[in-house]
């Protein structure tokens, strides 16, 4: 499960090494879960994360106070960042920016010493920034909306994308909604992605208006679901499955297999704790194939 063929040991070995300072500071006040805590859970699902996070740029929620303290989003590279925590120069319309990567846990574990707690890649890697490889539906649930209905939301989704061609898997976003994260091999250009994923929440909507919305104007949002396509241009990102998230709970955002669905009683059903004790049930990857799956965008939704 180590990215890019790398000795899982070395790996370990590497992530011991990184300094923590101040291990004792609070950055989950509801339950007391110490920064010491973050990283050593962020150690331990290592193996799981890296896979859909290494080699890919990234935006980091850095929250030095706290989850319940002033957060904010970095994307660049800069001072401070360990050895393994990588710059990679992209073109953006100001000029060449070094954004960030990480290749292995080392790179993970400074990540956490910089006070990250979510982690959000790219739907591309920084070896091919210009095309994605990977696409992420939001299902974002309006007031009213239940977790039922999101369930089967997704599993709407799904279905609809499996008429296109395309095998999808799943992910709890850890907030109070589901992603359906498509694959592509051979990846494609950036507009032609974002094309096909207006298209294809355009036609959601049109099919069932009372359930869907492709448009996020909140003062639509009640009692529908907003099917957040937007994500899927270049420079956005979704959040990383393992990825803890800034909120009171420490929720994590879960890769499932579609079949343990109908089994996830609440939006919120792992937090830090519980998905530790699932990595370590864990024997096979929940989105495992994801890495071998060849799929091309069909010529419309």
């Amino acid at each position: 499960m180590s990215p890019r063929g790398r000795d899982r040991k070395q790996d370990e070995d590497a992530a011991d090494t990184v300094a923590l300072t101040h291990p004792e500071r609070v950055v989950y006040p509801a339950g007391g879960i110490t920064k010491a805590r973050v990283a050593d859970y962020y150690r331990r699902v290592a193996p799981w994360l890296l896979p859909g996070l290494a080699g890919r740029p990234l935006s980091l929620l850095r929250c030095p106070d706290g989850a319940g303290g002033e957060c904010f989003f970095q994307k660049h590279h800069g001072p401070g960042f360990g050895d393994r925590v990588h710059a990679v120069p992209l073109r953006q319309k100001s000029g060449i920016e070094d954004y960030l990567y990480i290749d292995d846990a080392a790179g993970l574990l400074q990540l956490v010493q910089m006070n990250a707690i979510e982690l959000h890649p790219w739907g591309s890697t920084v070896a091919d920034p210009e095309r994605a490889d990977r696409l992420v539906f939001d299902l974002d649930p309006g007031e009213g909306v239940t977790w039922e209905q999101v369930r089967a939301g997704a599993r709407e989704v799904r279905a609809r994308l499996r008429g296109a061609g395309l095998e999808s898997f799943l992910r709890m976003s850890g907030g109070k909604g589901l992603h359906v994260v498509v694959p592509l091999a051979p990846a494609v250009p950036w507009e032609r992605a974002r094309e096909f994923c207006g298209a294809f929440a355009r036609a959601m909507e049109r099919q069932a208006p009372q359930r869907w919305l492709a448009n996020m104007r909140k003062e639509h949002r009640r009692g529908r679901i907003f099917l957040d396509w937007l994500r899927n241009t270049r420079g956005a990102t979704s959040v990383a499955s393992w990825s803890l998230r800034a909120r009171e709970h420490a929720t994590v955002a879960m890769p499932l297999r579609w079949n343990e669905l109908a089994r996830i009683d609440s939006p919120g059903a792992f937090t830090l704790d519980k998905a530790l004790r699932r990595a370590a049930r864990l024997r096979k990857d929940p989105w495992h194939g994801i890495e071998a799956l060849h799929q091309a965008l069909p010529s419309g939704p």
